[in-house]
């Protein structure tokens, strides 16, 4: 296709302390629900990194998102602010809802992420809608909706795909292929080998990656934004990955082979440890530079898990504010 463009060293670090951020913070999130510290649902993207960091290495500022349940990771590699996602967690006044979205609904207008959904597959219309108005705005930008191969199944995900090709809108489609949707493996749900496969019903294009490989991801988004201006029209991208947890902290996991957990967790599979032996092996960066990063990354955290506790509840009376627009 001719696209490959080779990453300057700030640009490998980038993605690598993009990943390196959502692990730490969902890890820390999973240790602290399982404790119960937090209160409410956690579903951990750990192991998913390199497909957020993929994606969102590519989009600009203007460039939209609309997330899921499963959603700290796309709000962080667009650049969220992890003090205001830790205070929403521990349900606080500070937190970008006032503490009253939780870990499932984080919303930033102010870079792109439309909010986070917890009904599966609820994003992809919304994310027509925004993509509309990216177009009738006349704006160079797109609108990711991420979502996972069980959304696939749901009424929402086929009727997106069809007006997004019959309204020509700008918007890419992502599936995070963690091969289960919740507990029910993939295979049990659907009779096609790749969900990819899809999209031929809405004459868009279909592509599979490596969804633990961060450059084949950044590769397929800049190529469907590539098809996207050149009037190739939609891309249904799916990326094929493995979720270290189970579906949320607190469910059951015994519907996982552990041969294939094990499998998936090993360095040869999970994107952070292949990641930084590409580095390493490619003499990009050294283990004291990746030292370096990891440990700011956890200074980062520590202090945003801080900011979080210390902040204030939201007192009472705000229960009723933001429930009308004005």
């Amino acid at each position: 296709m001719g696209l490959t463009k080779e990453l300057t060293k700030d640009e490998y670090l980038s993605l690598y302390e993009t990943m390196v951020k959502i692990r730490v913070f969902d890890e820390t999130a999973a240790a602290y629900a399982d404790s119960g510290e937090l209160c409410g649902f956690v579903h951990p993207y750990s192991g998913e990194e390199a497909i957020a960091a993929g994606v969102c290495g590519e989009l600009t500022k203007d460039d939209c998102v609309c997330s899921t349940h499963r959603g700290h990771g796309h709000i962080i590699a667009k650049g969220g602010d992890v003090n205001k996602m830790w205070a929403e967690l521990y349900g606080k006044a500070t937190g970008y809802s006032q503490g009253k979205s939780g870990s499932m609904h984080i919303a930033d207008i102010s870079i792109g992420i439309i909010g986070a959904n917890g009904i599966v597959g609820a994003g992809l219309p919304i994310a027509n809608g925004v993509a509309f108005a990216l177009d009738y705005q006349g704006k160079d930008a797109v609108c990711v909706a991420f979502f996972g191969d069980g959304a696939t199944n749901r009424g929402t995900f086929h009727e997106a795909l069809n007006l997004a090709s019959v309204w020509n809108l700008p918007v890419l489609f992502v599936c995070e292929n963690n091969g289960f949707a919740s507990t029910t493996p993939r295979a049990e749900a659907m009779n096609v080998a790749r969900v990819s496969e899809r999209a031929a019903s809405y004459g868009m294009t279909g592509v599979t990656v490596d969804g633990n490989d961060p450059l084949a991801v950044k590769e397929a988004v800049r190529a469907a934004r590539l098809r996207l201006r050149e009037g190739g029209g939609q891309t249904l991208l799916e990326c094929i990955t493995w979720r270290h947890h189970q579906h949320f902290i607190g469910d059951r996991s015994d519907y996982k082979d552990p041969e294939d957990q094990a499998r998936w967790l090993s360095e040869e599979m999970d994107p952070i440890p292949r990641f930084e032996k590409r580095i390493l092996e490619a003499g990009i960066a050294d283990e004291r530079e990746l030292a370096e990063i990891r440990e700011r990354v956890d200074a980062e955290i520590i202090a945003a898990v801080r900011y979080g506790k210390e902040s204030p509840y939201p007192a009472p009376e705000s229960m009723y504010d933001f429930v009308y627009a004005d």
